[in-house]
């Protein structure tokens, strides 16, 4: 016997049908207000000539001199770049673009350890085993199991006979990474002796980098100069209250150059000093084994083009060349900024940047150390024969 229109299941379906038709409505009207909204607001900022800093991107009347560098002047090598996918990577092509460049070396600083790094060996080995590096990356956040340092020092002794050129530290150390009661560790945490003493007993390098730009610790303001970079990667702001301080890492991370003094750093990214050329100077005065290199902070040098060019003189024997992420176009500009005189072009990244670069026009002298003569002491195992005129 069927059920008439008046029993509760129909009425029921009847008020969650009315109710269904209700919320359609209401979500049409919404859009409908917020399409309308959204299309006052732009014709508001067309009238008033409004736009946001990302759109904002004036092209210079100015005219000057204009020398685009596609091939660097020398042979280089890029202490630190990063191939993560090198146990498969496709070197015929890599060693192509690098070619292009005038790039005779590259440090994959992502060598990791275990399978990876004995496949990326491999692969180096068997398709260009005189072009590519490797760098160990170890475990610190194993800091409280009972063997660590042990297997550590183990890690590098097996991958020193390896092949592997160096040991490369991320900022994890000092910010991110936690032992297994969930404390920071510190760069400069005793147990971590071990492992910089058996760098510095091999002759191998280590390449680290701690902490990130003194910016990311201001206030995200109107008067933050990485503002905009803090807006496209809100994951870099290091709020105060729940980080080490700027100068908290940078005293730990000196700490432990000073405590082992026959290990060679180098201090990755210009020490997030390139805005203080005077203090990165004191440092590398105060701790002979140290050096450093120039990744990702090319729009540091190329806004104090006269300074910079005077620190480039007087510490010629203590910079490498590094880039840091991969990408061809992008060496142009470095070769511009450290080759050229031109003035006022465009760095290729806003938010590292929003102002533009000054070419230092260095020393050939200058320039042959920075590109490969003190990579080449650095790593004697590298073959010179690439960098001969």
């Amino acid at each position: 016997m069927g059920h008439n229109q008046g029993s509760p299941p129909y009425r029921i379906m009847r008020i969650f049908f009315k109710q269904f038709v209700t919320l359609i409505k209401v979500a049409l009207a919404l859009l409908f207000l917020g399409g309308l909204s959204y299309y006052i607001i732009d014709k508001i900022q067309e009238k008033n000539n409004l736009m946001d800093i990302e759109e904002y991107s004036p092209k210079s009347t100015l005219v000057n001199k204009e020398t685009p560098v596609f091939r660097s002047k020398y042979p280089f090598v890029d202490v630190h770049n990063h191939q993560f996918d090198m146990p498969v990577k496709d070197l015929k092509k890599l060693t192509a673009e690098m070619d292009s460049l005038n790039m005779g070396f590259m440090i994959n600083l992502s060598g990791f350890r275990g399978l990876y790094l004995r496949k990326s060996l491999e692969n180096i080995r068997e398709n260009a085993p005189n072009r590519f590096g490797l760098f160990l990356n170890v475990d610190f956040e194993a800091i409280d199991e009972a063997d660590f340092q042990e297997t550590q020092v183990a890690l590098i002794d097996s991958a020193v006979a390896a092949g592997v050129l160096g040991l490369k530290v991320y900022k994890s150390l000092g910010l991110t990474s936690r032992d297994s009661s969930g404390n920071r560790i510190a760069i400069d945490d005793p147990r971590l002796d071990p492992i910089w003493k058996a760098c510095g007993d091999h002759k191998i390098p280590v390449l680290i980098h701690s902490g990130e730009p003194a910016s990311f610790w201001q206030p995200k303001d109107k008067y933050n100069e990485r503002w905009l970079e803090l807006r496209q990667k809100p994951g870099r702001y290091r709020d105060p209250e729940l980080n080490p301080s700027f100068e908290e890492i940078l005293l730990e991370q000196h700490a432990v150059f000073k405590k082992h003094p026959h290990t060679l750093f180098i201090n990755a990214h210009l020490g997030w000093m390139g805005n203080d050329l005077d203090r990165l100077g004191a440092h590398l005065d105060a701790y002979p084994n140290v050096r450093t290199e120039i990744g990702a902070v090319l729009a540091e040098l190329g806004r104090q083009p006269k300074r910079a060019r005077q620190f480039f003189i007087d510490y010629q024997d203590r910079i490498l060349f590094g880039k840091d992420s991969y990408n061809v176009s992008e060496y142009y500009t470095y070769f511009r900024v450290l080759e050229t005189d031109d003035e006022y072009f465009e760095y290729y990244r806003k938010r590292h940047a929003h102002w533009r670069m000054y070419g230092l026009s260095l020393p050939d002298t200058v320039l042959q150390k920075l590109y490969y003569k003190n990579a080449l002491e650095l790593f004697p195992s590298i073959d010179k024969t690439l960098f001969n005129p």
